[in-house]
């Protein structure tokens, strides 16, 4: 229910409805006689126990905005009022006070609060036996329990549980903003190996096609047959490359598609025929061979499975290194894959055309490379060894160890 607009909005007008009502129902209890007075004295007019009432519930008001100052209003109108004689109505609106000052007060004010009106209660029991003389006056300590300390222990109690409840909210709030950059680092993550992945698919093909089709254009005089192997080779570089990268788009717009294995991380699964694998090496070679790359394969060991992961990798590495020496080198490269019992290591060298002629390139295939390798923990080196550009990887296969 909204309070109405004189009040104000939110807890404020909360707070001051609330010490309108408790006036108002003092009042209503004072104007009907059913204002008892705890010690009746006849001399005492009965309007002197209406300002004790009426600070009381400025106390109230208070209750928010300065806890400290409603505790001390509201005490200060308890002793004026018990002074008096003491009123029923006043000591019930202080106990809305007490118990508000556990709830809103600082910290450190509840356990005073606590120690108190524990205290009172038992100087009040030990007060009524002596006076009586006998154990039923214990019960002169039940009114002080009663107003004291009941109102501070469901005061404590609520308090706790709101911060029980504040405290998870934070820890949910903390959690889901970790949740959210642990998506956005997976989006970041699967946006590069994506990236990776198009491009170690289509840079092979399209370096072929650049390379024959600028022959075809710079070399005069050539006859038909060689116009239709440069052609032929551009067909089937071009026609390659179209089907693998339609693979990686399916992968895109169906990114949940069962029954596929990723290679890397927990990404979009990669179709079968993008999975290339080492051992299909030679196929890469025969590819290379025909586009003008003289290559020379060189296996070391006894090849056996490789995680999907590894095989993947180990296969791009080769396929963009040769790439690579397709574009800059000067027509002869060689490639080295040596099987071990817990590692596979792929060497690739080719001599550097002088003067760095050759296709521009963006610098990706290196870093693609790198990243490949660190991703499985595997180690990258390339760089000029010897007169010959070298690019080795070794990538562990989890076996033997």
């Amino acid at each position: 229910m909204r309070p109405p607009p004189w009040l104000g909005s939110g807890t404020r007008g909360r707070d001051l409805a609330l010490a309108g009502a408790s006036l108002a129902g003092g009042l209503v209890l004072y104007a009907l006689g059913w204002q008892p007075q705890i010690r009746p004295h006849p001399d005492v007019p009965q309007a002197l126990f209406l300002p004790p009432l009426l600070t009381m519930c400025v106390a109230v008001g208070l209750r928010r905005v300065a806890p400290r100052t409603s505790l001390a209003v509201g005490t200060v109108a308890l002793v004026v009022d018990t002074a008096l004689g003491g009123s029923l109505g006043t000591i019930l609106i202080y106990t809305q006070v007490l118990y508000d000052a556990c709830v809103y007060g600082p910290p450190r004010l509840w356990p005073w609060l606590l120690r108190v009106t524990i205290g009172l209660s038992l100087v009040g029991a030990v007060v009524g036996v002596l006076v009586f003389d006998q154990w039923r006056g214990v019960a002169v300590g039940v009114p002080v329990v009663l107003a004291g300390l009941v109102p501070v222990l469901t005061g404590i109690s609520v308090r706790q549980y709101r911060d029980q409840a504040a405290a998870e909210r934070d820890r949910a709030e903390q959690t889901a903003r970790l949740v959210e950059l642990d998506r956005r680092q997976a989006v970041s993550a699967e946006r590069a190996r994506m990236a990776r992945e198009l491009h170690d698919v289509v840079a092979n093909h399209l370096s072929a096609v650049a390379i024959h089709a600028t022959a075809v254009l710079s070399v005069p005089g050539l006859d038909r047959g060689q116009v239709e192997s440069a052609l032929r080779v551009i067909r089937e570089s071009s026609v390659q490359g179209l089907a693998e990268m339609r693979q990686m788009i399916e992968v895109l717009r169906e990114p949940g598609t069962s029954g596929r294995s990723a290679p890397e991380g927990d990404g979009p699964a990669l179709p079968e025929a993008v999975i290339a694998r080492l051992a299909e090496a030679d196929g890469l070679v025969e590819r290379l061979r025909a586009a003008g790359l003289a290559v020379r394969l060189r296996t070391d060991g006894t090849p056996g499975p490789l995680p999907v992961g590894v095989d993947l990798a180990a296969y791009r590495i080769v396929q963009e290194s040769l790439t690579n020496a397709l574009k800059h080198g000067t027509g002869e490269a060689k490639v080295t894959i040596a099987y071990g019992p817990a590692e596979v290591v792929v060497t690739v060298e080719n001599r550097v055309r002088r003067g760095g002629a050759g296709l521009p390139g963006a610098g990706a295939g290196l870093i693609g490379m790198r990243e490949r390798a660190t991703l499985l923990a595997g180690q990258f080196t390339a760089g000029p060894r010897d007169g010959r550009w070298r690019v080795r990887a070794v990538l562990p296969t989890g076996e033997g160890g």
